[in-house]
């Protein structure tokens, strides 16, 4: 529930400060004076709205997952949304994002505008019936969590198998195409670092008439060779050296003449051409190496289309088998849900016709298979569309389911916003929401706006939002509350018989207290 709230500089409001209560908490006051200034303001405080307030905060008792969000929970966590440049938004004084915010709020509270349908999809109408059947039969939430994990599994590889089959269609062009590819980096067969070594080659290719020629030339120098060591001798200098050189030098020599004469045997038409060959390799895949792992990586793809045949009878034996076991969960569920809507369509019958609405119809229709089974629930009131029922019709209805689910609610802490749900009924019809939300505020903490004497005195905390210079809003005892109904009865001239009015249905509300 929200505890407290606080409203700093918006719009007619320059401050305001609320301690809530738990149950139905009533707005009311002139029109003009605030009222959904105030409700967008209380939204906006936890993440659900925006305005251009300085301070929009509330203190709430709502658990969060402090894994999730990284926001660690005290015993009351505050809500805060504050705009000066920008707008900021905080938790217990740690900065959060409006989307985190939002969703921490969204499990709690719900606000119900107008010709929202969320509550009349088959799903809503579903989960309102199967926690029904959880109520009297706790196995059918084991049997529906069992049933979607099977669903999940079944969903995964039937996608699986659509993409073999669609695979299957062009597997031939993809083996060929493989085997393409493989072929051609096969068919050049590159080594690494054979670029490097084709460069070299061609370099020395590019030189060898010269390098003949030099080499030639140079050969004069071990005519003198004799010579240079007879000089040596006569000067008594070691020749040692002179020798290791001239031996090192007759080396080189030698072993450059080696490499010419196999240069010899070499093409130089082939070595360029493959030069070039590496080159459109190196120009497709961008290095010798990164060419065979492609080839590599096709002939594992290769290896997989050739096995898709064995993997897809696997696939359907599976799918088959989870197909056959869904099916007879999917039956059990069904089963359990036919066993209930008997008397969940009684149950709606009679908040309906305490809300002075025709009676409805509930049927449950068998859909395809999904993860809760393969059910869908129809609604229908006496023959008209949803659509095109009224907005004082449509409330009532969304009333009456909301107080049908809250038959089975295991826990309380949420809250409901609505705005002038009563707005247009007759004082019947008003009575008769205000005391399916009477009954509702056993589970909810529920905020409501009204203009109606029904409403208002069933209240069990009600706040008066009235304007002089700027909006102000302050709560009513008993006899400020019997003379606010009063004035919505009769107007501002408030009459005597107004009062005795308002006096016998405060009173008369406080026996459904």
């Amino acid at each position: 529930m929200i505890e407290r709230f606080y409203l700093k500089e918006f719009l007619t409001f320059k401050e305001a400060a609320l301690d809530f209560h738990p149950g139905l908490v009533v707005f009311t006051g002139p029109s003009g004076s605030g009222k959904s200034i105030l409700m967008r303001s209380i939204l906006a405080s936890v993440g659900l709205d925006s305005v251009e307030a300085s301070i929009c905060e509330s203190s709430v008792k709502w658990e969060i997952d402090e894994e999730e969000y990284g926001i660690k929970n005290d015993e009351i966590n505050i809500f805060r949304h504050v705009k000066k440049d920008k707008t900021s938004y905080f938790i217990n004084n740690q900065r959060t994002s409006r989307n985190s915010m939002e969703s921490i709020s969204s499990a709690y509270l719900r606000h119900l505008s107008l010709k929202d349908y969320s509550d009349f999809e088959p799903s809503a109408l579903l989960d309102l019936i199967d926690n029904r059947v959880i109520a009297l039969n706790p196995d059918h939430q084991a049997l529906l969590e069992q049933h979607c994990s099977g669903y999940n599994d079944y969903k995964r590889l039937s996608d699986e198998l659509k993409t073999i089959e669609e695979q299957e269609k062009k597997l031939s062009d993809l083996k060929e195409f493989a085997q393409f590819e493989i072929n051609k980096i096969d068919a050049i067969n590159p080594r690494i670092g054979e670029d490097e070594e084709l460069t070299q080659i061609k370099k020395q290719l590019s030189k060898k008439e010269k390098i003949e020629q030099a080499i030639s030339q140079a050969h004069s120098i071990f005519a003198y060779e004799s010579s240079v060591g007879s000089a040596l001798g006569l000067l008594e200098v070691d020749s040692s050296f002179f020798d290791d050189a001239m031996n090192e030098l007759r080396n080189v020599f030698e072993g450059a003449s080696e490499r010419l004469e196999e240069l010899e045997e070499v093409s130089v038409e082939s070595v360029l051409d493959r030069i070039e060959q590496i080159a459109e390799l190196k120009r497709r895949y961008g290095s010798v190496e990164e060419a065979l792992a492609y080839r590599d990586k096709k002939k594992v793809e290769l290896e997989s289309y050739e096995s898709i045949e064995h993997f897809k009878d696997e696939l359907i034996k599976k799918i088959g088998e989870l197909r056959i076991s869904l099916d007879a969960s999917a039956s059990v569920l069904s089963e359990n849900r036919r066993s209930v809507l008997s008397d969940t369509l009684k149950g709606l019958n009679n908040y309906l016709n305490m809300l002075y609405l025709r009676e409805a119809t509930l049927s449950l229709e068998t859909a395809s298979l999904g993860a809760t089974g393969n059910d869908t629930v129809v609604l229908g009131l006496s023959g008209t569309k949803l659509d095109k029922l009224s907005s004082g019709e449509f409330n009532r209805l969304r009333l009456a389911l909301l107080a049908l689910g809250v038959e089975t609610m295991q826990n309380t802490g949420g809250v409901l916003m609505l705005d002038e749900i009563d707005a247009n009924l007759s004082g019947e019809e008003s009575m008769s929401v205000a005391k399916v939300l009477r009954h509702l505020s056993t589970r909810y903490q529920i905020f409501v706006i009204s203009h109606q004497p029904q409403l208002t005195s069933m209240g069990q905390q009600h706040f008066l939002i009235y304007k002089d210079d700027e909006s102000r809003v302050r709560e009513l005892d008993e006899s400020e509350r019997i003379e606010e109904i009063a004035r919505i009865i009769s107007g501002d001239a408030i009459s005597d018989e107004a009062r005795g009015f308002a006096r016998d249905l405060f009173e008369r509300s406080r026996g459904h207290a």
